[in-house]
């Protein structure tokens, strides 16, 4: 969603936002939307399911894989998805099994499963056109708050207060003076992030986008460029001198984990000709027919016990992500 010129401008007019927080100034909180916003008509990145003429279909295609994985790996999958899918009623008439091949490497395919129920239930429930309310996105399989409050915002421009990451961390440096917020939301971060928020519908969608680009862009975790920030005069955490956080952010493991094996069993499942026996999906092979050599050589060269990929295959199955028939071949789902 690329907002025009004309809404940052909007946002210089006074607002009334209706703080319920004494510790809020007002006039701080005006000028943070107001140079927020046209920093964000400067230097927002040009990303289709922004473009003004985006669909909420593709907007809600796009929140699904966002989900804990970066816009440069998403793109590519989004466009191939939107070539074979431009609607929800196109990706509803194809199987399951298309959607998790077509998920490729995204990681987490379980979101593949609930966009492809999505879709069914918007074909079933709401004649094919992606609800705008709030309730009715959130009663489709597979939305849950933040995804339903994402789509309301960014398809349709309703006020609903979206939290990520990139917004928890600009509002707890610029007005709350930490140098990251907590390891998990709480209910301070949701007031703080109600009460910053804009009343006019426009002005609201258009500071959740721009504060959530800045977090990305600029705001970041390890290293934030403070000396480009259009807010660093207001900036909480920086008149307080730039305090240490209060914990070490970690990533997440991945070599070694059952999440590694079950991308690369999916990574053979795709990329296969033919069902797969389950035992060479077990005890890996590069001569199994039907299977790219250069997946089951990823797999075989994870070095996972068997008993591993035993358990992760098992998971994939049980998951409805992998498909075992009576003479113990695997497939996709159909």
């Amino acid at each position: 969603m690329k907002f025009s010129n004309a809404s940052a401008e909007r946002s210089n007019q006074p607002t009334s936002p209706g703080y319920r927080d004494t510790d809020l100034d007002p006039e701080k909180i005006q000028r943070l939307h107001r140079r927020i916003a046209n920093w964000f008509a400067e230097n927002a990145r040009d990303l289709p399911w922004r473009a003004p003429d985006r669909t909420p279909w593709q907007v809600m295609v796009s929140e699904f894989m966002l989900q804990q994985t970066p816009v440069v790996r998403v793109l590519p999958q989004w466009r191939r998805w939107m070539d074979l899918w431009p609607t929800p009623e196109d990706l509803a008439q194809a199987t399951t099994g298309d959607a998790v091949r077509e998920w490729g490497r995204l990681g987490y395919p379980r979101r593949a499963l609930r966009l492809h129920a999505a879709a069914v239930a918007i074909v079933e429930r709401h004649g094919g056109e992606v609800p705008s309310e709030y309730e009715d996105l959130l009663a489709l399989p597979g939305v849950g708050s933040y995804t339903a409050a994402a789509i309301s915002v960014f398809a349709f421009e309703k006020r609903q207060t979206v939290i990520d990451t990139n917004i928890r961390r600009v509002h707890a440096r610029a007005v709350s003076g930490k140098a990251l917020p907590a390891k998990s939301l709480t209910s301070a971060e949701t007031r703080l992030a109600h009460e910053l928020m804009p009343e006019d519908d426009e002005a609201a969608a258009l500071w959740n986008i721009s504060v959530m680009e800045l977090g990305a862009l600029v705001c970041t975790a390890k290293s934030p460029k403070c000396d480009v920030c259009p807010v660093l005069d207001d900036c909480a955490w920086v008149a307080a001198g730039r305090p240490e956080a209060e914990y070490v952010p970690r990533g997440q493991t991945w070599k070694g984990t059952d999440r590694q094996a079950r991308g690369a069993i999916m990574a053979v499942l795709r990329e296969a000709t033919k069902p797969i026996p389950r035992e060479a999906l077990i005890v890996p092979h590069d001569d199994t027919p039907g299977v790219e050599p250069e997946s089951m050589t990823r797999l075989r060269t994870l070095e996972a016990s068997h008993e591993q990929l035993e358990r992760c295959l098992d998971g994939l199955i049980r998951d409805e992500l992998a498909f075992e028939d009576d003479q113990n071949r695997v497939t996709l789902p159909g």
